[in-house]
């Protein structure tokens, strides 16, 4: 899994978060704009009788208000808590993009080709004295049955 696959699940797990997190305050404001509707449903409903309950209206008004202000506080408040977080992950994608580089420039040095070509050398040449000496045993062998 590269650098780029775990920015992309880092990222994509910080936006199912943040629609969790918008989910809840959304809900609520849908019960204060029912009630809303539904006051002023009434209004044109009953116009007399409601008339005298105006400033019990407009206290009603400005609770849904306040309610409205206390979850965008909220949101607000999550919405920094994302910012944080995708800092951290940007800060992830930038650490695992710089040990990439690394990694292939430690690869790439000609110093490394060379030793690595050196241990190629040594290893061939151990298998082919391995195979000469193998050879030797088995015409030795070979000769002993035959006498």
């Amino acid at each position: 899994m590269g650098g780029g696959e775990i920015a992309a699940l880092i990222a994509a797990g910080a936006f199912a978060t943040l629609v969790l997190v918008l989910a809840v305050p959304i809900l609520r404001l849908r019960h204060t704009i029912d009630a809303a509707t539904r006051a002023v449903k009434d209004v044109a409903d009953q116009t007399g009788p409601m008339l005298g309950n105006v400033n019990a209206t407009i206290s009603n008004v400005n609770t849904a208000l306040g309610q409205v202000h206390t979850t965008l506080d909220g949101v607000n408040m999550q919405l920094a808590r994302l910012d944080h977080i995708v800092e951290n992950a940007q800060h992830v994608t930038s650490n695992v993009a710089n040990l990439s580089t690394v990694v292939t420039a430690a690869t790439a040095n000609p110093l490394v080709k060379v030793a690595a070509f050196g241990y190629g050398v040594r290893r061939a040449a151990a298998k082919r004295r391995r195979q000469d000496e193998e050879s030797q045993v088995r015409e030795e062998i070979k000769r002993r049955r035959k006498v």
